[in-house]
């Protein structure tokens, strides 16, 4: 891959000679974006989507810095919460003055609107509000201009629906903007797209696909950043990503790999960073009626397959922790038993008792871009691979970019993925219903394991107020998904950075969260 120099790169984006002489106004961040699907907050569902229209949109409440256990005001100065007959009724009081980067002022109306468009539009994270939050349509009202409330049935965690509020599906967009370039009833769908309407510090200038986003600091904005224009270069190959930092063509680099990481250290240019994730690298297995991964038995025999151990010290070098449990270390809930050891034989056994004694062969579809910990998904794939041919497997890897990867992976259309995942919101459920309750729509969906134990177990949990009765019922879950769900979890990845020592209010939160208001350069 050929690198570009960063005026170079600026003249490019078409930016003009006066700010390429600028580089303190301007970061350039460079990484695997290669999920980027949509710029819609209410669609967008992976990664990347959530480090740009964390940037774009405002949201009502949210968390700042690395904490993730306290709410802070948002778009809305205040909130409460109150016990009806029936219902929680979530009241909140909007800031004056608040504009979008339209120039149109934010209201009750746009809170409304963004709550009845996510549920209208049903985009991969609709879930967060119909299935958890349980939200209804006309279920969001606005009380006066600056004054929204919504009701949530007694069924529903409150908390959990604030919470979600923080991701991508709670930025408020511009209602009058959205709803003048519509079509039909697509509700501004195919529009936000490639476009923003938002209140951020950042207005979506361009998104070159494959290539990199160009943001820009919003002059209507309530939260003013500290730099003009921020640009997020796509850089899939981890020794391209590791010279452009070094010759100062981009500012940060996400995603190094820890070799790079540990040169990096050594050079005072330089500064690195472990950031903690929620994230779960896995293995998913489609169950679906004519699968062999659909007898557990074989998907035990997967289990036993995989040496993590050897993984983890070895190939990841230290940047994860062994988890085979579905709730990462961090949240309430963790469960730090790894019973699957290594065990080829047992494996072996196991394919027998499945009626497969000569083995199975299947496809194995990954991204080519970069995993969790700073490794190219498909050095992860290889070591899989040669783990599970010792079990009586053999894995034809098909690696594809990562935004085809999830297309297939959401159209249930795999045997078995390597891929990613984070919970939406910093809590247990964010990861005990996706991956435990079918009718979601999201993880045991993907794999079709539609179990009735592990969504009853998930439901009791997280409507459980109790931590100890609530730490108890993710106990039960963790297990019983561990025994007989369609994955094989493979480590908690941390992410490898590398920054300029010119940058400095960086921070990454275990979210993948990151404001870029914050951020400056020295010169």
């Amino acid at each position: 891959m050929k690198l570009i120099k960063a005026v170079g790169l600026i003249a490019v984006l078409g930016l003009g000679s006066a700010l390429a002489q600028d580089r303190t106004q301007t970061l350039i961040y460079g990484g695997d974006w290669s999920d980027l699907i949509t710029m819609d907050p209410q669609v967008s569902y992976e990664f990347s989507g959530g480090l740009v229209t964390d940037n774009l949109y405002e949201t009502l409440v949210k968390y700042e810095g690395a904490d993730l256990s306290t709410l802070r005001p948002g778009l809305a100065e205040s909130w409460k919460v109150d016990r009806g007959r029936d219902s929680w009724e979530i009241t909140f009081r909007l800031r004056r003055g608040s504009k979008f980067s339209s120039g149109n002022e934010v209201t009750a109306r746009d809170g409304v609107y963004t709550c009845e468009r996510a549920l209208a539009i049903k985009g991969p994270g609709s879930f967060l509000f119909t299935e958890i939050a349980q939200l209804k349509p006309g279920a969001t009202k606005a009380l006066d201009n600056y004054t929204v409330m919504v009701s949530i049935p007694k069924t529903a965690s409150p908390g959990s629906f604030l919470s979600i509020l923080t991701f991508n599906i709670g930025g408020i967009v511009d209602s009058e903007t959205v709803q003048r370039n519509a079509r039909g009833n697509d509700f501004g769908k195919e529009w936000l797209t490639n476009n923003s309407a938002g209140s951020g510090p950042f207005r979506l200038v361009r998104w070159d696909r494959g290539s990199q986003v160009l943001l820009e600091a919003s002059p209507n904005a309530r939260l003013k950043p500290k730099l003009q224009r921020v640009i997020l270069r796509e850089i899939k190959e981890p020794a391209v990503l590791r010279t452009a930092l070094e010759s100062g063509e981009i500012d940060i680099a996400e995603g190094l790999t820890p070799e790079a990481l540990r040169a990096l250290a050594n050079n005072p240019r330089f500064k690195t960073l472990r950031a903690d994730s929620l994230r779960l690298n896995y293995l998913g297995m489609s169950v679906k009626e004519g699968s062999p991964f659909a007898n557990n038995l074989v998907r035990d025999a997967v289990r036993y397959s995989i040496n993590q151990d050897e993984l983890v010290s070895g190939l990841v070098q230290g940047n994860g922790t062994k988890i085979q449990t579905i709730i990462p270390k961090g949240l309430l809930g963790y469960d730090a038993r790894t019973p699957y050891n290594f065990d080829p034989a047992r494996a072996r056994r196991l394919l027998a008792q499945a009626g497969l004694p000569n083995g199975l062969e299947f496809e194995l579809l990954v991204s080519t871009g970069i995993c969790g910990g700073g490794i190219p998904c498909a050095d992860i794939a290889a070591k899989i691979q040669s783990d599970l041919a010792k079990g009586g497997f053999k894995a034809n890897v098909k690696a594809i970019a990562n935004a085809e990867v999830l297309r297939t992976y959401r159209a249930q259309n795999h045997q078995m993925v390597l891929v990613g995942w984070s919970p939406d919101f910093p809590d247990p459920d964010g990861n005990a219903t996706p991956l435990a309750n079918y009718a979601a729509r999201s993880l045991a969906w993907r794999n079709v394991w539609n179990d009735a134990t592990s969504a009853k177990l998930a439901n009791q949990a997280s409507l459980e107020t109790d931590p100890a009765k609530r730490t108890a019922l993710y106990r039960l879950l963790t297990d019983y998904v561990l025994k007989n769900g369609p994955y094989a979890i493979l480590y908690q990845p941390a992410v490898p950075l590398g920054l300029s020592a010119k940058v400095e209010g960086y921070v990454r939160n275990a979210q993948s969260q990151v404001r870029f208001e914050n951020i400056s350069k020295l010169p």
